[in-house]
């Protein structure tokens, strides 16, 4: 009862004339960025959170959340009308979804795609709910030698399942490690790695970093041809699934709601992962199986369901132990603390008006998404038409703007084009870019966690393997590092997760 005092309550922040205004703001440019092909979530929260740093936390954090999800919508559309993913999680969306426009049912399918990412959406956030107090209070229980643990463990799980080599992945990891320890020792209060700089002596600005190391570096390296590609949206009539299809979809968005939020909870799984598998359980489990990759409604319901699940159940680990699921989430982390608010068991302490509008939010973006995404479906798709370059303009200056405006100071643009450079070498090193994001953002709590747990010991790190939880969290940590047993093997269609 406490619970769902506590979730109307939050209902009542979030529909206030402001907050839907934000929501439905981020719901419109979360779709845009998933229309666009090669922008993607993470790219797409990283470029958009500067515009946020001035609204107040609730505002802003709902907003976030609203273009991280709506995200998943935008790419299916465009993955169904011209077999082209606007983002990784759609990618096994083309095969049924395009060969269903083929056929004419390009309109069944995006309704049913919408449909189930609202439903996969809608049950992953009442999860939230449910785990958010019962989890908040055991992680209350959690001491610093565990926390540190726990951040160990992540960190390993993101690590071991980025990219194709976890040497090139304990790199990225480390850069974003030593990046996070620039600025003021908060111990000693001496100048750390600043190199006699006064503008670093608060740090690298988390925000500039990941625009440039995400967005710029991605704007870098993005290579399409400029041509303007012919889109066939269907009419208002044929947006309407038949009986028979909606009666197949039911079963696969059940599976696809399972698979997306059994997923979303395990740090390191991606949407694509998700979607993926999602897939796979319809070719082994549906009655219809021998018509997927002709067209079969279960090919597109299935892993549309799967990933907006699993964007919605990712954020459990964050909001209940402070544990970022997959680098955009990462990003969103950083987002809470530029906020000044602590993903944890804390956040429901300290601020639990603002924990519980955002969850509340979250239902109420799952029902825009699902209005603005089918009735706009010729809407989205003549963005595509805008010729290449002028979309690269815009988005480079408001990069610009973005950066500029964290602090008014040029310094930070500076750091926004350095890092966008080196974002750049590292994708040509095929250097993963998500370990180094983890790091940059879990940095600081670790640091301060191991500090905290030295001072309990007196300087013995034994105490980690001396208290039962973090000895185990930490056998598990190097488990994850060192044992090639755990070491997925990803598909194909993978290898270019921006996720990854």
């Amino acid at each position: 009862m406490e619970t769902l005092n506590e979730l109307l309550g939050g209902f009542a922040t979030a529909m206030t004339w402001q907050n839907l205004i934000f929501a439905f703001l981020g719901c419109l440019l979360g779709t845009i960025i998933g229309v666009l092909p090669g922008v993607g979530p993470v790219a797409g929260v990283a470029l958009l959170i500067p515009i946020t740093l001035n609204l107040d936390p609730a505002g802003s954090i709902i907003m976030l959340c609203a273009i991280f999800y709506g995200t998943q919508y935008g790419g299916t559309i465009t993955s169904v009308l011209l077999n082209t993913p606007g983002e990784a999680s759609s990618a096994i969306t083309t095969i049924d979804g395009y060969a269903m426009t083929k056929i004419g049912r390009a309109g069944a399918a995006l309704t049913l795609a919408a449909v189930g990412s609202f439903i996969g959406g809608t049950i992953a956030t009442v999860g939230l709910v449910a785990a958010a107090k019962p989890l908040g209070e055991m992680g209350l229980l959690v001491g610093p030698p565990e926390f540190f643990a726990l951040m160990v463990v992540g960190i390993s799980l993101l690590v071991a399942l980025a990219g194709k080599s976890l040497v090139k992945a304990v790199i990225s990891g480390a850069l974003g490690l030593l990046i996070s320890m620039v600025g003021i020792d908060p111990v000693a209060g001496a100048p750390r790695f600043t190199f006699g700089i006064d503008n670093l002596l608060d740090g690298v600005s988390f925000v500039a970093v990941i625009v440039g190391v995400f967005g710029l570096s991605e704007i870098l390296s993005f290579r399409r041809n400029d041509v303007t590609p012919i889109v066939h949206a269907p009419g208002f009539r044929q947006l309407f699934p038949s009986r028979t299809e909606w009666r197949r979809s039911a079963p696969s968005m059940a599976r696809g709601t399972g698979v997306g939020f059994g997923l979303g909870l395990i740090p390191g799984m991606t949407g694509s992962v998700s979607s993926l598998l999602s897939y796979a359980a319809e070719k082994k489990f549906s009655r219809f199986r021998h018509e997927l990759g002709k067209g079969a409604v279960e090919g597109v319901a299935g892993p549309e369901t799967a990933n907006n699940a699993h964007a919605n159940a990712a954020l459990i680990p964050l909001f209940t132990l402070g544990i970022p699921a997959s680098p955009t989430i990462a990003v969103l982390m950083g987002a809470f603390l530029q906020q000044g608010l602590t993903p944890g068991p804390s956040l429901f302490t300290e601020h639990s008006d603002i924990a519980w509008a955002i969850i509340a939010s979250l239902f109420i973006g799952n029902v825009i998404l699902l209005l603005l995404n089918v009735p706009l479906v010729g809407l989205w798709t003549s963005i595509l038409r805008v010729p290449t370059p002028i979309l690269t303009a815009v988005i480079l200056l408001f990069m610009v703007i973005g950066a500029y405006t964290i602090n008014f100071s040029v310094f930070d643009v500076y750091v926004m084009v350095g890092f966008g450079l080196l974002g750049l070498a590292l994708r040509n090193l095929d250097i993963p870019l998500a370990p180094m994001v983890l790091t940059l953002v879990l940095g600081p709590l670790m640091e301060r966690s191991l500090r905290e747990s030295l001072e309990i010991s007196q300087g013995d790190f034994s105490v980690f393997l001396s208290r039962p939880i973090s000895a185990v969290l930490i056998a598990v940590g190097l488990l994850i590092l060192c044992s090639p047993l755990l070491k997925i093997r990803k598909p194909k269609a993978l290898t270019e997760d921006p996720e990854a």
